[in-house]
Formats: C-alpha cells, sequence, structure tokens
C-alpha cells in the first residue's frame, strides 16, 4: 500500500513540477508516533520558497481528496531537502560540482566506506571526490549506497 501511494504521488507531482522549475527529490510516508506523515522535498535551481511549497501542497491536497488514495487521517508536508539534501543521480553530481559532499559506499575501499570532499567533475557513470589534503579519487554511482551534500 505505502509503495503504491508513493509510486501515484510521484506520477501527479512530476507531471507539474517542471513547469513550476522544480524538482521532486524524496517522498517520504510513514508512520511516526500516533499518525501519519506524507512529506515531499522538493527543490529547484533557484531553492524553493513557501508560495511554491503551498502551490505544491494545495494542488497535492485536491489530487488526494479526489483519488482518496490515503484511508486514513495523516500529516501533509512539503519542503525543501535543506542545506544537506540527498543526491540521488548523476544529474545530482553533475549540479552540484564544486560543492561538499559525503558519501557512503557499499563496500569498503581500504576498510574505509564513508568519503567527505568536493565534487568534481562527472560523467554518465561516476564522478571525482577530491580531499582536504588535495588528492582526488573517482567513484562509479553503483558503488554508492547514500550521498548528501554536507557542510
Amino acid at each position: 500500500m505505502r509503495d503504491y501511494v508513493i509510486e501515484k504521488i510521484q506520477e501527479f507531482v512530476e507531471g507539474f513540477l517542471p513547469s513550476m522549475d522544480l524538482e521532486l527529490v524524496e517522498i517520504q510516508y510513514r508512520q511516526e508516533g500516533e499518525g501519519w506523515v506524507l512529506r515531499l522535498f522538493l527543490d529547484g535551481p533557484d531553492g524553493i520558497s513557501i508560495d511554491k511549497c503551498s502551490k505544491v501542497s494545495r494542488e497535492l491536497s485536491f489530487f488526494l481528496d479526489v483519488e482518496d488514495l490515503i484511508p486514513h487521517a495523516f500529516n501533509l508536508e512539503v519542503s525543501s531537502p535543506g542545506l544537506e539534501r540527498p543526491l540521488r543521480s548523476m544529474a545530482d553530481f553533475k549540479r552540484f560540482v564544486g560543492k561538499k559532499a559525503r558519501i557512503k559506499l557499499r563496500h569498503p575501499i581500504e576498510g574505509q566506506k564513508v568519503f567527505i570532499g568536493l565534487i568534481g567533475a562527472s560523467d554518465e557513470h561516476g564522478f571525482e571526490l577530491q580531499f582536504e589534503d588535495g588528492i582526488s579519487d573517482r567513484f562509479l554511482m553503483d558503488q554508492i549506497k547514500k550521498a548528501r551534500l554536507t557542510l
């Protein structure tokens, strides 16, 4: 049920977000405490404003009322992914070249799974990460378990 709800919401919002110059970063739909929460994290080239969050929230609320996807009470939250936004695709790595990132690998390299550095050159398969000591290393997307911008 949870995956179905997320899939339907993703299809809906990805249909109109580009016209607002926004992208969907993540959808969370889960039980927290006594209730359910549906969270959308959005971003755009210039960040995201409260007005845009409100507009997406209204559009999504109307869609959810009409489709009746969620049969119980829930809280809807629409916001920015924040300064430490997740990096999920090569497009994300290309967009944030020069920014500091924290990556966690699926399998360790020489005993290390977590790397922090500046995102460098990237192509369709991977990207470079430049470390504080000036050394850089290349990582392939299939090596990455989790990645995000960091401060």
